[in-house]
């Protein structure tokens, strides 16, 4: 399992949260995702089906950007 690390804007309570969480766990191949509020950040972890270009273009269509 692969895994990228992102600092993102727009991260501001748990509704945010539950909002990126549900988008990047539609995504087939993703295997865990972790929103720390606190930080800003979203640590993914994916395998081979699924690219960094898939994850990052799912967080910025979701609403958010990526720091």
């Amino acid at each position: 399992m692969d895994r990228v690390h992102y600092n993102v804007t727009g991260l501001l309570n748990n509704s945010t949260k539950t909002q990126i969480k549900n988008a990047l766990d539609k995504i087939e191949g993703i295997q865990e995702v972790c929103v720390d509020l606190g930080r800003s950040s979203i640590e993914v972890g994916f395998n081979d089906s699924v690219t960094e270009t898939d994850i990052r273009n799912c967080i910025e269509q979701t609403g958010f950007s990526i720091e």
